[in-house]
């Protein structure tokens, strides 16, 4: 039996790595790749080209991408749902980020008030 190639094995098990063409990313969301061009064009993912110029999207993207399809589904327009899967994504890194910091034992740093407009309670 030839020895394996650990970066063969890494890359499978990589979420990041570009490993499903436009087709069959389109195909495993059930939908089309208009949809997926319309998430690159609204910024949302931003596929790997391969040497011949084809889209590679990885797992990470597909997630992603089948939270706005659910978005979409339920009437969100694709613009919308590509900024709440975005802001989605951040407020998720930002509470990961937290709980690293309470795990280690350090605090986040308290923000600066916020400097109130006249007139306005």
């Amino acid at each position: 039996m030839p020895p394996r190639s650990t970066r063969l094995v890494d890359s499978l098990d990589d979420d990041d790595y570009p490993a499903y063409t436009m087709g069959r990313a389109a195909e495993m969301l059930g939908t089309t790749p208009a949809f997926l061009r319309a998430l690159g064009e609204h910024r949302l993912i931003t596929p790997l080209r391969s040497e011949g110029g084809h889209r590679r999207y990885s797992r990470y993207q597909l997630r992603i991408a089948a939270r706005a399809r659910e978005l979409v589904d339920q009437g969100t327009p694709v613009e919308a749902a590509c900024r709440i899967v975005i802001l989605e994504d951040q407020l998720e890194e930002a509470q990961r980020i937290n709980e690293e910091l309470r795990a280690r034992g350090g605090r986040p740093q308290p923000h600066p008030p916020v400097p109130q407009t006249p007139g306005r309670p």
